[in-house]
């Protein structure tokens, strides 16, 4: 018994937990720096990224530490790709962003739809289609100790500086003029929310809607203000996907892949958020 909660339970509570703050954290953040409601940890393409790259780790035959460390490489190598062609491109700095992270997560899905193509359909692509659906089976201490790192690095900037996100969401101008540079704030901002994206998606495959919803759910309970939002964003993506990852065991007698779970409460929720006594979001 005690190796059974040290070795499966524990981690995988440790992850669920991690896993859940750190995708709403970035989603917080994102809908900050852009000031756009509908942005998600995956706007700039991290997921579509970090699909490719466990995608092709297993289509190569890599193990679970290659698969893990393959969509990590990948998917910070996506954001990177459209942070560069986002620079070199006229106009807005920040709609050009976004348009890339379109672009580039188009492509990259292209990618893993050819990889499942050409994939073994007896072993290979069901593993592909198991990991795209996201999971935490499985999860042990290693697992837990390789996103720790990065999920630290990218957090702890973001709330130390969460008084100077308020600064950003009053707009460029105004923030210039407090002595705010916006442009090296935006960028610590997107590159430490990247980092939680590909950490948490390299080891728990794709679980969408945490990043989009509890951001606005945590918004309606302490307001706009990112001293106090972030660390509930936090709170509530962590106890979310934990009670969420619950159901998914015990739900039916074969355990649901917590991302169909997440879509399957996420949109209703989202819709009941945007009807309930007009737009709030």
């Amino acid at each position: 018994m005690e190796a059974a909660v040290i070795n499966i339970r524990l981690p995988r509570i440790a992850l669920a937990c991690l896993v859940g703050c750190c995708l709403s954290l970035a989603g917080t953040a994102y809908q900050s720096v852009f000031q756009n409601p509908m942005a998600a940890p995956d706007i700039l393409g991290a997921s579509s990224g970090a699909c490719f790259g466990a995608a092709l780790a297993i289509l190569l035959g890599f193990p679970r530490g290659g698969i893990t460390g393959m969509a990590f490489a990948f998917s910070l190598l996506t954001v990177a790709l459209v942070y560069v062609i986002g620079a070199r491109t006229r106009g807005s700095r920040v709609v050009s962003i976004l348009l890339a992270g379109v672009m580039v997560s188009s492509l990259f899905s292209a990618g893993t739809s050819f990889i499942k193509l050409v994939a073994d359909p007896s072993n290979q692509l069901p593993a592909i289609t198991y990991w795209l659906m996201g999971s935490l089976s499985g999860t042990r201490l290693k697992d837990v100790g390789f996103a720790l790192i990065p999920m630290v690095i990218g957090s702890a900037p973001l709330l130390l500086l969460r008084w100077r996100i308020n600064i950003l969401t009053l707009g460029d101008e105004e923030a210039a003029t407090l002595g705010v540079n916006t442009g090296a704030l935006r960028l610590v901002v997107i590159l430490c929310a990247t980092f939680l994206t590909a950490a948490s998606v390299a080891v728990s495959g794709m679980i969408g809607w945490v990043g989009l919803v509890i951001p606005h759910l945590s918004r309606k309970l302490v307001g706009n203000d990112c001293r106090y939002l972030l660390p509930a964003s936090m709170l509530m993506g962590a106890s979310f996907l934990l009670l969420v990852d619950d159901i998914s065991r015990n739900l039916l007698t074969t355990e649901i892949p917590i991302g169909i779970l997440t879509a399957f409460i996420g949109a209703p929720f989202f819709i009941y958020l945007m009807t309930r006594r007009g737009n709030v979001l």
